[in-house]
C-alpha cells in the first residue's frame, strides 16, 4: 500500500518536472547498467590508434623483388660506364692541352709578319711545331682505340683547337704559295689519314674561314711597307674562296656566321686595294674581279 503511493507521489513529481515524460520502461532501461559484450570490452581496452591496420616496412630479413635487383644492376654497369668515360676524357684534354699550347706558340710566330719580317725565316720558325702537332694528334688517336666506334662523341673536346690549327696551317701555306691548303693536305700535315681518326670537313672549313680573318690586317701592314701589290693578291684570293663557299647549303649554325664573316673580310680588303688603286700607287696587273665582269 505505501509502495503503491509512493510511486503515485513520484509519478505526478516528475509529471511536473517534464510535461513530456518518457516511459517508465524507457527509464527502466536507461537507468539500468548496460551489459558489454566481450567483444566490446576487448575494443574498449585496446588504444583507438592501435585498432587501425598500418602496414610495416618490410624486414631486413625479407627478400627484395626481381625487380630491384635489375635496377642495381643497370646502375651500376651506368656507374662503370660514367667511371671510364670520365677517364677517357682526363686524357683526351691533357692531349688537347698540349695541341692548344703548340698553336699558340704557331700564331705568336706568325703574328711576326705583321711587322714586316722576312717571312721565310717566320715559316721556317713555325713549321717546327708542325711535327709536334702530329706527335699530338697520333696520341689522340691511340686514346680513341681504346674506345672503337666512339669518335663524335669525344669529338668536341678538341673540335676548337682543331679549327685553329687549320687556321694557322692555311695562313701558312698561304704565305709560302699563294694558294689554299686543302683538305688532304691538311690531313697529311697532321697525321690525320686514317678513317677512325681524320679531320672533320666542318673543322676544317672553319678553320679557312679563320685564316680568311687574318688576311685583311696582313693587307694593310703590307702595304704600310711598300707593298702595293699584296692587296690585289689577297682580293683575288678571297674573291675566289668566297665564291667557292657560296657553293655550299650551309645551315645557320656557328660555320655559316663565319662565313658571313668572309664577305667583310673581302670587303675591307677591296677598299685597300681600290685606295691604292686610286693613289696611282699600282700600275698595271690584273684588275678587279668586279671589273672584269662588268667587262
Amino acid at each position: 500500500m505505501m509502495n503503491t503511493a509512493y510511486r503515485s507521489v513520484h509519478l505526478t513529481a516528475s509529471r511536473l518536472i517534464n510535461p513530456n515524460p518518457i516511459s517508465s520502461s524507457l527509464l527502466h532501461l536507461l537507468a539500468a547498467p548496460r551489459r558489454s559484450s566481450p567483444l566490446r570490452r576487448r575494443f574498449l581496452a585496446t588504444p583507438f590508434s592501435s585498432s587501425l591496420y598500418i602496414p610495416m616496412a618490410a624486414g631486413d630479413d625479407q627478400v627484395p623483388p626481381p625487380e630491384s635487383h635489375l635496377l642495381e644492376k643497370q646502375f651500376e654497369s651506368f656507374r662503370v660506364q660514367l667511371e671510364e668515360s670520365a677517364a677517357l676524357r682526363e686524357q683526351i684534354r691533357a692531349v688537347v692541352m698540349e695541341i692548344e699550347s703548340a698553336t699558340r706558340l704557331i700564331q705568336a710566330n706568325l703574328l711576326l709578319v705583321h711587322q714586316s719580317r722576312p717571312i721565310p725565316e717566320i715559316i721556317e720558325k713555325a713549321k717546327e711545331k708542325i711535327d709536334d702537332l702530329k706527335k699530338f694528334y697520333g696520341r689522340l688517336a691511340e686514346i680513341l682505340q681504346k674506345c672503337p666506334g666512339q669518335y663524335y662523341r669525344y669529338h668536341g673536346d678538341w673540335r676548337s683547337e682543331t679549327q685553329a690549327v687549320v687556321s694557322q696551317l692555311a695562313f701558312m701555306h698561304w704565305l709560302e704559295t699563294g694558294t689554299l691548303l686543302v683538305h688532304t693536305e691538311a690531313e697529311a700535315k697532321l697525321g690525320l689519314n686514317s678513317l677512325e681518326f681524320g679531320l672533320e670537313t666542318e673543322d676544317y672549313l672553319t678553320g679557312i674561314c679563320f685564316m680568311s680573318n687574318d688576311l685583311p690586317r696582313y693587307v694593310v701592314n703590307r702595304v704600310t711597307a711598300g707593298d702595293y701589290d699584296c692587296p690585289r693578291k689577297v682580293m683575288n684570293f678571297l674573291t675566289d674562296l668566297h665564291a667557292a663557299f657560296r657553293m655550299l647549303n650551309l645551315r645557320n649554325d656557328f660555320l655559316r656566321k663565319k662565313f658571313d664573316s668572309m664577305k667583310y673580310d673581302l670587303r675591307r680588303v677591296e677598299e685597300v686595294y681600290y685606295d691604292v688603286k686610286i693613289r696611282g700607287l699600282i700600275s698595271g696587273g690584273d684588275p678587279p674581279p668586279n671589273v672584269q665582269a662588268q667587262s
